[in-house]
């Protein structure tokens, strides 16, 4: 993991980042049910490399993390200026890793950072300045789990890149998960939103509101239409949607 622009940063956000990145990690490794206590982690300002072993959670890794992890950045940068916010360059890579006297050694460790500098990664961040974080896998990675269907998520979803990062050159696979919301021009409305009307515009220009009980739709209460669901014990819902209404509209 590496924010973005940090350098750029006066003292007292760059002492920020440094305190707040080692707890948004760690509360989207909760949510994703993987503990990082049992990790071995090399800090260095406000970037971090994490080496795990293979125990076959590595799918989860890959989809439950990153998505919890793009959660906790959002609400994070949510209450923040601009020029505060957190953004990250993920790197996710598998292989051989050595315990040296001055961090970790071995090629899995030499790729994983040249991954994690690939122009690539910059350029997503750069094209999507919405997003808040962008990932970049290893081919092997992408094979053994994305592309062995072991993740709700698609190959679709990746695109292919060339990383070149001094004598480093390998295939890769870069993800952007999408922002919460879709960027609009100002002054238009989301759907099911009304726009702010702009200076001088007049209040008949907005849309109205849609009339009760158009399209099928009533806000009359029935509680003989309630029914009640009880679930115990863990539920996996991803890519699930939940409605509420009854049978009688």
């Amino acid at each position: 993991m590496d924010a973005e622009a940090y350098g750029g940063k006066n003292d007292r956000r760059q002492s920020q980042t440094q305190h707040d990145l080692p707890r948004i990690l760690d509360a989207a490794a909760r949510g994703a049910g993987l503990d990082r206590a049992q990790w071995q982690i090399q800090r260095k300002g406000d970037e971090q490399l994490a080496v795990r072993p293979l125990d076959g959670t590595e799918p989860r890794l890959v989809d439950d993390y990153i998505r919890h992890l793009v959660a906790e950045l959002r609400a994070y940068n949510a209450q923040r200026v601009p020029e505060a916010r957190m953004r990250l360059r993920a790197v996710v890579h598998q292989g051989l890793v050595e315990l040296a006297d001055n961090g970790f050694a071995g090629t899995a460790v030499v790729a994983t950072a040249r991954l994690l500098s690939a122009q690539p990664l910059y350029d997503a961040l750069a094209g999507h300045p919405g997003a808040d974080l962008a990932l970049l896998v290893s081919d092997d990675v992408f094979r053994s789990t994305v592309e062995g269907g072991h993740t709700t998520l698609s190959t679709e979803d990746f695109t292919r890149v060339t990383v070149r990062v001094k004598e480093y050159e390998a295939t890769a696979w870069l993800w952007v998960p999408a922002p919460a919301t879709a960027s609009r021009e100002p002054g238009t409305a989301q759907r099911g939103k009304h726009a702010v009307p702009a200076p001088g515009e007049p209040a008949a220009d907005r849309p109205e509101p849609a009339a009760a009980g158009a399209a099928g739709i009533s806000n009359e209460y029935r509680g003989d239409s309630i029914s009640v669901t009880n679930i115990t014990g863990a539920v996996d819902a991803r890519g699930a949607v939940f409605g509420f209404g009854s049978s009688g509209g």
